[in-house]
């Protein structure tokens, strides 16, 4: 009898999306960008596309407002923008080819994923990540040990910021800025146990 296959390692794909309204199909897609990182937080590699907008789509008049208190943010959109089947293809090319089984990362996941996996489907007949991905908010919940409502990215601790990486609203900023924090959670969740035994051992009896 063969041996089994030892699991893939998992690959964090913090993924950011642009987008000129709340829902796809209706609105379009203007912007994506993943970076890759392994487990142990390295960089993998990234990858970022403008896209050109849905044919009978249309921008919704509420984000518009919001992109007009953002025209840095805007114009890089509007740099190189491609067909969306050429861009998805490539995207799931890209993600099918990562040393690893991907996982979807994002914040907020229901945002993101939403338009991703409906861009995927649309166009390229497939999601490469199957129908899930991992809420940064809900990830953050469970190593706070907090409500969700309490689990926001104001309530996150300074450890797990990265203030050379700011938050521009450009797709591949933004990415690769969430990447880093989720790796600094992962790498605490991965502490914890040590240093709860640690802190376990350290207690005299009768000790809370």
């Amino acid at each position: 009898m063969d041996a089994p296959h030892p699991p893939r390692a998992e690959v964090y794909v913090s993924t950011d999306v642009e987008a000129d309204g709340p829902i796809p199909g209706r609105h379009s897609m203007i912007s994506l960008a993943s970076a890759a990182f392994r487990t142990d937080g390295v960089l993998i590699g990234t990858w970022s596309a403008n896209l050109l907008p849905l044919e009978g789509a249309a921008p919704d008049p509420e984000t518009e407002l919001w992109w007009a208190e953002h025209p840095d943010a805007l114009a890089a959109t509007a740099a190189g923008r491609r067909p969306p089947e050429e861009a998805m293809a490539e995207y799931a090319s890209w993600v099918e080819g990562l040393p690893g089984a991907p996982v979807f990362v994002a914040y907020p996941v229901g945002f993101d994923f939403t338009f991703v996996y409906w861009y995927l489907v649309r166009f390229t007949g497939r999601s490469v990540f199957g129908q899930s991905g991992l809420d940064m908010r809900s990830f953050a919940m469970a190593v706070l040990r907090r409500k969700y409502r309490h689990s926001g990215k104001q309530a996150w601790p300074s450890r797990w910021r990265s203030p050379e990486l700011p938050h521009t609203h450009v797709a591949l900023d933004d990415a690769l800025e969430q990447g880093r924090q989720f790796c600094a959670m992962l790498a605490e969740m991965r502490d914890a146990p040590r240093l709860q035994g640690a802190r376990r051992h350290s207690l005299e009896p009768g000790e809370p």
